[in-house]
């Protein structure tokens, strides 16, 4: 098994400021929305348990580089799938996983209410308990759980940087028929 040597990263683009965890090869944090960098690093200080700052792009490994470039790209407005980045599952318990391998399914432009979800996940009463799993994800993006909505196509709850108001633009930017987006995004 190959030892965990974390590393930070920090980067700006047009959702605000990011921190990414990640080890060599996997992500397994990321925040977003923040107005500042010492917002996103503070964001991450809980979890980073020592983690190396990688000053520049050049210092992640290519699969990372790749991700941030993606990242930039989707919050510039571009269509980016994240469904082919790996992520570890290995903290979460089995219904947990379902939940999120499910979410990950939840397409570009498409929402799924937190019923739907529970009912896909074998657990047609736990819309609270996805709610939970959405509230806990650590990488928002890559398990998109801003697509997470509750019935009616009302909002719900959005824990990155922002919060709700966040959770909306990126459903604006992805052009998602929700009955309460602002219209002055």
């Amino acid at each position: 098994m190959p030892v965990y040597c974390p590393q930070r990263y920090l980067f700006r683009c047009q959702l605000g400021w990011f921190g990414l965890l990640c080890d060599q090869s996997t992500p397994h944090r990321i925040t977003f929305g923040h107005p500042c960098r010492a917002g996103a690093l503070q964001a991450l200080a809980e979890f980073d348990d020592g983690a190396m700052s990688c000053r520049n792009e050049k210092g992640l490994a290519p699969p990372l580089r790749e991700l941030v470039g993606r990242i930039r790209s989707y919050a510039a407005g571009e269509v980016q799938d994240f469904r082919d980045v790996k992520i570890g599952l290995e903290h979460l318990n089995m219904f947990s996983r379902r939940v999120v391998k499910l979410c990950r399914e939840v397409r570009y432009g498409e929402t799924i209410e937190y019923g739907q979800l529970a009912r896909r996940a074998g657990s047609p009463a736990g819309a609270r308990a996805v709610g939970q799993v959405m509230a806990l994800n650590r990488l928002p993006l890559i398990v998109p759980c801003h697509r997470v909505v509750s019935a009616g196509g009302c909002m719900g709850g959005f824990s990155a940087g922002g919060g709700v108001a966040t959770k909306r633009r990126l459903l604006a930017m992805e052009a998602v028929g929700v009955t309460d987006l602002p219209t002055d995004l």
